[in-house]
């Protein structure tokens, strides 16, 4: 059916809002901080059916991949490198997991790859827009 394979694609970082106060309130060290501001990550995501593979290239050959199936427990990696274990729910179209220390929920708006991560009132927003 149409719609399933909504978040396939390749999606490039196009803005942030609050990145600093969230990275603080999450704990991350400076150096990851700096490396994370304004970075122009690419996430490839590959879809299928329910099964996912999320991956992050960050700028100097850095990727973090995350493989999951919604509705079941699997390992997964922080923006920070701590490895943990999370269930991804799919509600109304927008995945949700509950990482360590925040919640972080992405889906697919207007053609673009929204993400939003929250810590104690503290609420991230990422966009990417689709290359490819």
């Amino acid at each position: 059916p149409k719609g399933t394979m909504a978040f396939t694609g390749k999606y490039e970082f196009e803005g942030d809002e609050n990145y600093d106060a969230f990275v603080q309130k999450i704990g991350l060290p400076s150096d990851k901080v700096e490396m994370g501001r304004n970075c122009k990550i690419v996430t490839e995501v590959v879809q299928n059916g329910n099964d996912f593979k999320w991956t992050q290239h960050f700028p100097g050959g850095h990727t973090t991949t995350n493989t999951f199936t919604v509705g079941k427990e699997a390992d997964m990696e922080t923006m920070g490198g701590k490895k943990f274990q999370a269930t991804v729910k799919m509600e109304d179209g927008k995945l949700i997991a509950d990482f360590p220390n925040y919640r972080h929920t992405a889906e697919i708006s207007g053609g673009k790859l929204v993400e939003i991560s929250s810590c104690s009132g503290v609420v991230y927003k990422r966009t990417s827009k689709k290359i490819a």
